[in-house]
């Protein structure tokens, strides 16, 4: 397995321009409105790690910890509960907007629309978001998972009401296989990729993902930051990349920040993308083995990919151990900084930043992006320690260390 984090400029960007209408900061601020109406709702913590700037030679990085995303350890619950409800009020002739969480999850509205079962396939955190919002619709849940899933994360969809298991097959067949038999057996799926012919729910839980991304917009400008010069955000299928970068992108149009893509080099499917250049979505296959593993998918949603293409500065390959080490980062601050507890696929970007400004080795890519003292990074730890036994296995024990110079 290399080592070396690998790296391509994004040739394609502005050659295109997605449609970034759906993720337009009026629409996010619906879906907001929507995620307010949850009895849980309050915004997830924004860490400004100032200290660890000041180390690393930035103006400031700011962390969204997600961590605290309705008492589930992570932010997909956002993404499916809102395309969820959409498709619930699609069902009832209503616009979402018509609809809280209240109305949605009342006995009233389950006799209105009788029994639905959602089916999704997911590595753990997507899969609880889903299972969790189908008990309180006092409706049913199928879940698969892929072949190495964890059995906490297992247990956890299982807690949540959720007919769950773990296939013998990756994440992008266990997709195929929920899909077939949801067909067979009249579920709604509710994947956060898309195919030709299913596109509606994957944009709907890509618009669910925004609300995260408009609460880290606000949070910086109350500490007088406009906009953050770069983010730099995690790609699984690319749907929460997506989705962050098509709304900041619609927000400041020509003056966005800068965008870097990171991916686990099992499942770097939009670095490979990035490195046809052809401007068409590349697949990866196998089992995809990584600590990352809600980032272990090897093909694109379309619709994110598009939008990654059009407006991305560049797509980085991650070896497991740069994930492991912005773990360690984020759970052992400098004084003053907070403690942030991320999980392998929440920290990798944390990982990648520091790695950027410290490794001379990675220089050409840091002076590409424009990073230097005046630069304010946001990152997005998008899970906690969801399985805390692997947490401390990295953490405490070393699992995954960086490699010798």
């Amino acid at each position: 397995m290399d080592a070396k984090i690998k790296w391509v400029a994004n040739g394609k960007r502005g050659q295109a321009k997605a449609d970034l209408t759906f993720l337009s900061p009026s629409e996010i601020g619906k879906v907001k409105k929507f995620h307010e109406s949850f009895p849980e709702y309050k915004p997830t913590p924004l860490a400004d790690l100032g200290q660890l700037a000041k180390h690393i030679g930035v103006a400031g990085l700011y962390v969204k910890d997600e961590s605290y995303r309705f008492g589930l350890n992570a932010f997909k619950v956002l993404g499916g509960s809102f395309a969820m409800a959409r498709y619930l009020a699609e069902k009832l002739g209503k616009d979402i907007s018509e609809l809280s969480y209240a109305e949605l999850t009342s006995s009233e509205t389950r006799k209105a629309l009788g029994e639905i079962t959602f089916a999704t396939a997911t590595d753990g955190n997507h899969g609880r978001g889903v299972a969790w919002t189908a008990n309180r619709l006092k409706q049913k849940s199928v879940i698969y998972m892929p072949k190495g899933s964890s059995q906490t994360r297992l247990k956890n969809i299982q807690a949540e009401g959720a007919d769950a298991s773990i296939t013998d097959l990756n994440y992008d067949d266990a997709v195929r296989l929920i899909t077939e038999r949801a067909k067979k057996n009249g579920w709604v799926v509710v994947q956060d990729t898309a195919w030709e012919g299913y596109e509606d729910i994957p944009a709907w839980i890509m618009q669910g993902y925004g609300t995260m991304a408009a609460e880290a917009l606000t949070q910086l400008q109350e500490i007088q930051v406009k906009k953050p010069t770069h983010i730099f955000i995690q790609a699984g299928v690319g749907s929460l990349a997506g989705a962050v970068q098509g709304y900041f992108a619609a927000a400041f149009g020509e003056e966005q920040p800068k965008v870097v893509i990171v991916e686990s080099d099992q499942a770097d499917c939009m670095y490979k993308s990035g490195l046809a250049n052809d401007g068409k979505p590349h697949a990866v296959g196998g089992d995809m083995v990584t600590i990352m593993a809600g980032l272990a998918c090897g093909e694109a949603n379309i619709i994110g990919w598009n939008i990654l293409r059009d407006y991305s500065e560049a797509f980085v390959s991650c070896p497991d151990w740069v994930a492991a080490n912005g773990m360690r980062i984020l759970g052992n601050p400098l004084s003053k900084d907070k403690q942030v507890v991320s999980g392998e696929s929440g920290a990798v970007t944390t990982g990648l930043v520091v790695e950027l400004m410290t490794n001379p080795a990675l220089k050409d890519l840091k002076d590409r992006l424009g990073l230097n003292e005046q630069s304010r990074i946001l990152v997005f730890s998008t899970e906690g320690d969801t399985d805390p036994a692997k947490y401390r296995s990295i953490t405490w024990q070393g699992e995954c260390p960086a490699p010798k110079e």
